[in-house]
């Protein structure tokens, strides 16, 4: 028999100063799951056990953190994804076939959603071996919900060109989609631009367009902003800096 493997999702407080409880995140049928396993694939083993480290505390882990077998996925991988399919992560995989269960965890939210982990669970049902999605928060769901933009049509497209002129030209490319098909476009920026971003939105956006953005979501400090580009700029809004946020436009 082979083992399964589990999508181990983590709180969103990854990087931030003042991480919440666990328990405001995730429910206890996932940390128990979690504290239940011994072999993890991960983007960063030292992160990985951190998180382990939190578990423990609410509830026993199944052996010691130095006895843990983590492995990390090539960097590469998680960092730059792999959304082509070109990286073979069955070799990842040899315990879940030797019967052992695995956990796939990334720094911040849900696996493979937004985060890397695709190509694991693309080998995992190449071998036959089960795939569990365990409970817990997934930002651009949480952001999408709260924003009273598109729920039924929208897409994720990552993160935007970092230089000028082709981040402008991409915002244009989304805001026109968005007027014409009704889709809502959902990106995220790494937290230190987040400034930098929502200044080249309220530059380059039509007044009339919805601009939504959600900031340390499941902290006590989380906001959520949503409104027309004109009022953006009419109260000032900013967004907070080195804080994970997802941004969302719309009509």
């Amino acid at each position: 028999m082979t083992g399964t493997l589990y999508l181990v999702p983590a709180p969103l407080d990854f990087g931030c100063d003042s991480p919440s409880a666990l328990e405001v995140a995730l429910p206890a049928h996932t940390l128990r799951t979690a504290a239940s396993l011994r072999h993890w694939i991960c983007e960063n083993a030292k992160t990985t056990r951190a998180y382990l480290k939190r578990i423990e505390a609410a509830y026993p882990l199944c052996d010691t953190l130095q006895a843990m077998q983590i492995t990390e996925l090539p960097r590469e991988v998680h960092k730059k994804g792999d959304h082509q399919g070109e990286f073979d992560a069955r070799p990842l995989l040899k315990a879940a076939l030797e019967g052992h269960n695995i956990g796939l965890v990334s720094e911040a939210g849900m696996p493979a959603i937004a985060d890397p982990g695709s190509s694991v669970v693309r080998a995992a049902h190449q071998l036959g071996i089960p795939v569990v999605p365990l409970v817990g928060p997934v930002s651009l769901m949480l952001t999408l919900a709260a924003s009273g933009l598109n729920g039924q049509n929208f897409a994720f497209v990552g993160y935007l060109p970092a230089q000028e002129p082709q981040r402008t030209q991409r915002i244009t490319e989304l805001e026109g989609l968005a007027h014409k098909s009704g889709q809502t476009q959902l990106f995220i920026e790494t937290p230190y631009r987040n400034a930098a971003l929502l200044q080249s939105l309220l530059k380059g956006l039509r007044p009339g367009t919805v601009l939504a953005t959600a900031s340390g979501l499941t902290l006590d400090s989380a906001s959520v902003r949503s409104a027309s580009v004109q009022d953006w700029r009419r109260k000032a809004w900013t967004v907070e800096q080195d804080v994970p946020t997802v941004f969302a436009l719309g009509r």
